[in-house]
């Protein structure tokens, strides 16, 4: 027997119309439950499946919309904050009712105007959605023995550390983004399409927004173009010459994959080489 699942889209069928709305099938366990009248659809068929999300209400009465949130119970989100009560801080989450994020569950105390990664789940008590920012309850330090270098993931940043940008990989497992170019285009909080750069030998994830192979290259370049563009008279100081360890300082890359994205950037005359570092060209 199907049991429809609060927080999270549900399939259910259409028993009939009321003043207020719609009365769909919640099975034995939540018997009929309201699509309200402003979410319904103007054409509907009695028997007919309609997609919608599940919620408590500012009453706790569950309800149904066809509107979607930003993230659904079990997955991360990056929320801002709206309000603050003696019960927590609200974020914004793109439903009627803002989401609570409770003082219990905030590493640190919110406020109002602020953004912070959260993982929203359902409390198994109150029967609400609620949020926790205390993100390493949800996150495993080690990833699973199929993970390989070079495999694509969602990556989502989450903060920045002593040694790296700590990160979110398929919504379950902690990676760091390194490299000062990485840090001042990374966008904390939007999950993005990255690769494993290498598994260490602690087994703890390095990763990167650069593809592996050929295009490695070309993606490098592109890393390394948009980061001159963004520096002080689009310029860096490091070439050919520089030591490994400067180049991945300034650049998050290996010297290898430097060298590639320079000789690509040069060959399509976007930048000049000096020996005290590279320069946009007038027409990039």
């Amino acid at each position: 027997m199907f049991t429809p699942q609060i927080g999270h889209f549900n399939e259910l069928q259409i028993l009939g119309e009321n003043e207020f709305g719609l009365n769909l099938d919640g099975g034995e366990e939540f018997g009929s439950i309201l699509l309200p009248k402003r979410y319904a659809p103007k054409v509907f068929e009695t028997g007919e499946r309609i997609r919608v999300f599940l919620y408590l209400d500012s009453d706790d009465r569950l309800i149904a919309t066809t509107e979607s949130p930003i993230a659904t119970a079990g997955e991360f989100a990056y929320l801002r904050v709206i309000d603050s009560t003696r019960s927590g801080s609200f974020l914004e989450w793109g439903l009627p009712k803002d989401l609570l994020l409770p003082f219990g569950e905030q590493p640190k105390r919110s406020r109002v105007g602020d953004h912070v990664v959260v993982y929203i789940y359902l409390d198994e008590i109150s029967g609400r959605l609620v949020a926790s920012a205390k993100l390493k309850k949800f996150v495993s330090e080690k990833p699973p023995p199929n993970f390989r270098a070079g495999m694509e993931v969602d990556i989502m940043p989450v903060e920045k550390t002593d040694i790296g940008i700590r990160s979110i990989v398929n919504d379950k497992y902690w990676g760091f983004l390194k490299g000062e170019i990485i840090e001042n285009n990374c966008k904390f909080g939007l999950k993005q399409k990255g690769y494993i750069s290498r598994i260490t030998e602690e087994n703890f994830l390095d990763l990167s927004f650069q593809p592996p192979g050929y295009t490695k290259v070309s993606g490098a370049a592109e890393t390394l173009l948009q980061s001159l563009i963004a520096a002080e008279g689009g310029f860096l100081g490091v070439h050919d010459k520089s030591l490994p360890e400067e180049v991945r300082k300034v650049t998050g890359m290996s010297k290898k994959v430097f060298k590639q994205a320079v000789g690509k950037l040069y060959k399509e005359k976007k930048i000049q080489i000096s020996d005290k570092g590279i320069l946009l060209t007038s027409q990039s």
